[in-house]
């Protein structure tokens, strides 16, 4: 007797015909990957652009925040050193400001601050001691009101406390006294800054 053979039992026949179904269902699959493998590589490529655009973007945006914020410190830090120059009472505000803005730093706690041979000094520090050592930015004291006489304005002559008699300051006077002066109009200047 014959064996009938039923189809999906597994018998020598039907493993040629699976066999050549998996053959053509695998040959379909690699015709469609192909089709298709034109469409994902643009579609890639075109995703790479959109992303190395926006990376682009991003950093630019970046390094303008950047300098946003440089533009704005730097704007904070010459207002906050024009500001003191004006409460210590220097006129000319543009020269002094010139002289001392590039010494003038922020610390890593935001401060202001000096960095000099004695170390670390604040703004207001600094610039106290800048003014009490460059004068000439204040403005001229006048010694008497309307009225005054030449005779007058000399009782701020040599004393105990050690003052200078302006009819005595002149060119070619002796290095000592000149610096003797100069040493006396920074102690009035001081005085006269702190409110003594």
């Amino acid at each position: 007797m014959e064996q009938e053979t039923v189809p999906g039992t597994g018998s020598a026949g039907d493993g040629g015909v699976r066999a050549l179904v998996r053959d053509v269902v695998q040959e379909f699959l690699e015709i469609q990957k192909t089709k298709a493998e034109p469409a994902y590589k643009t579609e890639l490529a075109e995703e790479r652009k959109r992303r190395e655009q926006l990376e682009r973007r991003l950093n630019e945006l970046v390094e303008e925040n950047k300098r946003s914020r440089a533009r704005a410190d730097e704007a904070e830090r010459s207002a906050a050193i024009r500001s003191e120059l004006q409460r210590l009472g220097v006129t000319k505000l543009d020269l002094a400001f010139r002289a001392v803005k590039d010494e003038v730093l922020r610390a890593e706690d935001g401060r202001l601050v000096v960095r000099g041979a004695q170390g670390e000094t604040g703004l207001r520090e600094h610039l106290v001691n800048f003014v009490n050592e460059n004068p000439e930015l204040l403005p001229a004291r006048m010694v008497g009101g309307s009225g005054t006489s030449a005779g007058q304005r000399t009782n701020a002559g040599p004393s105990s406390s050690g003052g200078v008699d302006l009819d005595r300051i002149k060119p070619g006077m002796d290095p000592e006294e000149m610096e003797r002066v100069r040493q006396e109009i920074a102690r009035i200047a001081s005085q006269t800054l702190h409110g003594a």
